[in-house]
């Protein structure tokens, strides 16, 4: 039955404790008998070995549980800025999410961004603020941030009944009952619902009235019954609750501590009653791969089948491709069209995916998340349908890599397994990125972060059977990814007049280059949507203004390639240009001795003059960064800040912990964490994401000579 299957994520900032939650998770459903702990590295979700080394969680993991008579499918995500790619491709398949807070920590960085994530995938959301037995847990505090941080409409479903070494367990105002842990249960299974604690009772009845009133937002009705002093049923709340949850009027919060077994059994419920499932979903909205028509597929077994491939695995057995099931069935043995490559593939065997075990399915229904062996040309992003009726469903996109370092590679490592290993990781990881530098000629390894490259690194090891750490493959320093553009507006003519016997080479050209600020930007972005295409990821953009001619049609887009040819790397630096707008506006041909090839070496020629004869801006990447840190080193951290050419936003500090925001050059942040660490005794963290890039003077931008022409 799809209306009892529930497709969630489990998303929160690193340390938040998710995976602890989700193994509580797994624990209460049966499906493990015994418990998981991060600590002693044993997590059902966190089953790969450099995240049980690290104690985090690195990829995304699926597993399927039953809780009563419904069925979850939870994604645990990582909580690291680094591997966010993890999450966006988890919140692009997914029905509903629950976030998960510290209750000392409250809403942090990488919170937010995967909050912001959710919103821009329309995902319902349920919150948890865990860890509510921590020294300095605050819940009310945590409510006020996400209301402030994540704009978010609470619905406060359950309360904690103290806090910190006080915390005895929570009340559930659905139910207006206090969940009292039965203490003598060594399986930490039972519990029961008595009454509230006269020490709380005022308080609970304060917060029961506030739930009722944000749940009578999404029901009129309700709203009346209220208004007349009438009982609510704890069928008509939790109806109106769901309804509100789906549509996005607000977000239903509770709490508890996994750790220590309180809360994990009502949240489990709460995702029953309040996350959408399939059906509860919009049809997912697709185009016919050649006519572009708009085409629907509902949640229905009878629908044609479609589905997307949100992640890769490669296993020595082949690939192991992750597939969320949108209509139709899926079953061993299907022949199912890929309309990304436009390739068919069969499907050999179907899995339903518990972490690292698998058991095997005849068949798929929609809504099911599965893991298919047997394709062999179908990645991250891409669709698959039933061949008769195709559609394109729209991909992933995934942020662009800001950290690269030099591959050091030993001449004992096999040069044809490595490119292997490479190819894999860039299929199941769309955030790295391997190239040859032209000029250089090192294999770049490029990521979202010195974690993340450092994680890659291991993995690429384990692929081609070296020992961890093994010297035989190391990383170079890390190298910034530098963008540029021109220093100001220009017009710029070439004449490209070539002439050695027969046929020669004219072109003349004349092309307006106007560097572009984000009013520029978004104006071209909203041309491109117009016209149905995608915006350029550089911002790079080109037009023509010709008239009566002087250049024929068919000359443009050779002048267009020309530019953009030159745009990928800078006469200075081998840096790509960005931000530009460049407009062919006049130039002359010759009846004889002009063509599509002169003019894009004109066009080249023009290109590469122009960066001489203006100059260019060298622009570098910029971090927002968080530290969090007892309050005694926030003057030491913000001094070191500045010395890293760092812009201080934002210095709070509450219960003795400090919070410093910060926008830091990336180019000047290698090496942080340790530097981090030992300033503070290790008691300092830190998080960050790429913000923008900014102009950097040349002499101030970290570039290895090589880069340097």
């Amino acid at each position: 039955m799809l209306d009892k299957l529930r497709n969630i994520g489990i998303i929160a900032h690193v340390d938040a404790g998710k995976t602890t939650t989700t193994e509580r998770i797994l624990y209460y459903s049966g499906t493990k008998h015994k418990v998981g702990d991060v600590d002693t590295g044993d997590t059902t979700t966190d089953f790969d070995p450099l995240e049980r080394q690290k104690g985090i969680t690195i990829n995304s993991a699926a597993v399927s549980i039953d809780w009563g008579d419904n069925e979850i499918n939870i994604i645990d995500t990582p909580g690291h800025v680094d591997f966010t790619a993890e999450v966006e491709r988890s919140l692009r398949v997914l029905d509903g999410a629950v976030g998960v807070f510290c209750a000392v920590g409250g809403v942090e960085v990488q919170s937010e961004t995967v909050w912001f994530q959710s919103n821009k995938y329309k995902v319902p959301r349920i919150a948890y603020v865990n860890k509510l037995d921590r020294l300095g847990a605050d819940f009310k505090d945590c409510v006020a941030q996400m209301k402030q941080k994540l704009q978010v409409v609470p619905a406060i479903c359950a309360i904690p009944v103290g806090e910190s070494s006080e915390f005895k367990g929570i009340i559930d105002l659905i139910e207006n009952k206090f969940v009292l842990k039965d203490e003598t249960d060594k399986t930490n299974r039972k519990y029961s619902l008595v009454e509230i604690p006269d020490s709380h009772k005022a308080e609970a009845a304060k917060y029961r009235e506030a739930l009722l009133e944000t749940a009578s937002l999404a029901d009129d009705s309700l709203a009346e019954k209220i208004l007349e002093g009438q009982e609510i049923t704890k069928a008509e709340l939790i109806a109106a609750l769901r309804k509100g949850t789906i549509e996005g009027k607000f977000t239903p919060i509770y709490c508890g501590s996994s750790k220590n077994f309180h809360g994990v059994q009502i949240l489990l419920d709460a995702v029953v009653n309040f996350l959408p499932s399939p059906i509860d979903r919009p049809p997912v909205e697709g185009t016919h791969p050649k006519t572009k028509e708009k085409s629907l597929r509902k949640p229905d077994a009878s629908e044609p089948f479609t589905g997307l491939a949100f992640k890769t695995v490669a296993e020595p057995t082949g690939d192991l491709v992750y597939v969320r099931v949108y209509s139709g069935i899926l079953k061993q043995g299907d022949t199912v069209l890929n309309t990304t490559s436009g390739k068919t593939e069969r499907i050999a065997r179907l899995y339903r995916m518990m972490g690292n075990t698998r058991q095997e399915l005849e068949q798929a229904e929609p809504g099911a998340i599965v893991a298919v062996v047997g394709l062999k040309n179908t990645f991250t992003g891409n669709t698959l349908c039933a061949p008769e009726h195709p559609v394109a469903l729209e991909s992933i996109s995934f942020p662009k890599p800001v950290v690269s370092s030099a591959l050091s590679v030993a001449k004992t490592v096999d040069a044809g397994k490595l490119g292997e290993a490479l190819g894999r990781m860039m299929r199941d990881d769309p955030t790295v990125k391997v190239h040859t530098d032209e000029e250089t000629k090192d294999t770049i390894l490029s990521g979202m972060g010195e974690l993340h490259l450092e994680i890659t690194l291991e993995k690429i090891r384990r692929a081609l059977n070296l020992p961890q750490g093994d010297p035989a493959l190391s990383l170079g320093k890390p190298r910034v990814a530098y963008r540029q553009t021109l220093a100001r507006a220009t017009e710029f003519e070439t004449r490209f007049i070539k002439q050695s016997g027969g046929r020669g080479k004219f072109a003349v050209i004349n092309v307006r280059y106007t560097p572009l600020d984000q009013e520029g930007i978004k104006k071209w972005e909203a041309k491109m949507a117009e016209q149905g295409e995608k915006p350029d990821p550089n911002n790079v953009y080109f037009d023509e203004e010709i008239f009566g001619g002087v250049v024929p049609k068919e000359y443009i887009p050779a002048v267009e390639e020309g530019i953009r040819n030159m745009a990928k790397k800078g006469a200075k630096y081998p840096f790509p240009f960005v931000d530009l707008e460049c407009v062919l506006f006049d130039g002359k041909t010759h009846p004889v001795d002009s063509s599509q090839d002169a003019f894009k070496l004109a066009a080249e020629e023009n290109f590469r003059d122009v960066q001489q004869a203006v100059g260019i801006k060298l622009l570098e990447p910029i971090m927002t960064v968080v530290v969090v840190s007892p309050e005694q080193y926030q003057g030491a951290i913000t001094g070191d800040i500045n010395r890293r050419r760092g812009m201080i936003e934002e210095i709070s500090s509450d219960k003795g912990r400090g919070l410093i925001r910060a926008k830091v050059p990336l180019a000047n942040l290698f090496g942080y964490t340790n530097d981090l660490r030992g300033a503070t005794s290790g008691t300092a963290s830190f998080s960050m994401e790429f913000s923008h890039y900014a102009e950097v003077s040349e002499a101030l931008a970290d570039i290895p000579k090589q880069d340097k022409k």
